[in-house]
């Protein structure tokens, strides 16, 4: 993914300075979406999948702070820089504890925006591109995944193949056992898709794990969907 751009959502209001600073982030090799009003930012956010979210304060219909607080039910992982004419201490903690990552006041210098835009996307990058934490095989249960030659023993000894998207699936949930790995990530990660596809296309790998590698596929050990957020594989 050497030739990836990072992807910005863009959400000011003014049109002028929305404008200047879709170009000046393009200039910067940035690929950037914008939005002029809270509820077009949450909309586009359940679209496509954004590195970064550049969220102004004062939205109309939706403000950045209840966008802000929206975001973090289901996604801690997207960075966001908030802008803000309101440049007092409390303003600012108040923007940090609502789900910021940084916090800039306006008029603002462009080279320091640009200088934070790429600190919180090289952040963000470390968190996705993890090393792995297993080995080449993994075994569960009576199952075994061998994640290099692509082979699966199933619960019952049955040898399957896997398709490389149905292992990166199986090794993303596994590095991550025990925890909820949101969509977003997993979509991003598996399929490397910066528009995704429906959360079915997720459902319907999960409902195939459970057939190949649970006993009881209607009561699942370990294979675990989590309304809204994402999934989750137990050890």
């Amino acid at each position: 993914m050497n030739d990836y751009k990072a992807s910005i959502l863009l959400v000011e209001d003014e049109e002028h300075l929305n404008e200047t600073l879709k170009l000046n982030l393009e200039l910067e090799g940035y690929e950037v979406t914008s939005a002029y009003a809270g509820n077009e930012a949450l909309d586009a956010l359940n679209k496509a999948h954004f590195d970064l979210m550049i969220l102004d304060i004062m939205l109309p219909e939706v403000d950045g702070i209840t966008v802000a607080q929206t975001v973090r039910l289901s996604n801690d992982e997207l960075p966001i820089l908030m802008l803000s004419a309101k440049n007092t201490g409390v303003d600012r903690v108040l923007g940090l504890k609502k789900g910021a990552d940084d916090y800039l006041t306006k008029p603002f210098n462009l080279e320091e925006l640009l200088l934070r835009v790429e600190k919180l996307i090289q952040k963000n990058k470390k968190i996705y591109e993890k090393e792995s934490t297993i080995g080449d095989t993994y075994t569960f249960g009576d199952n075994l995944i061998d994640f290099k030659s692509l082979d699966a023993i199933t619960y019952d000894g049955k040898k399957i193949k896997l398709s490389k998207k149905e292992a990166n699936l199986l090794k993303l949930l596994i590095e991550n056992k025990n925890e909820v790995v949101p969509r977003e990530k997993i979509l991003f990660v598996v399929w490397g898709y910066n528009v995704f596809p429906t959360t079915r296309t997720i459902d319907n790998f999960i409902l195939t794990f459970r057939k190949h590698f649970e006993e009881n596929s209607k009561q699942s050990k370990y294979f675990h969907s989590v309304r809204g957020i994402g999934y989750k594989f137990t050890a």
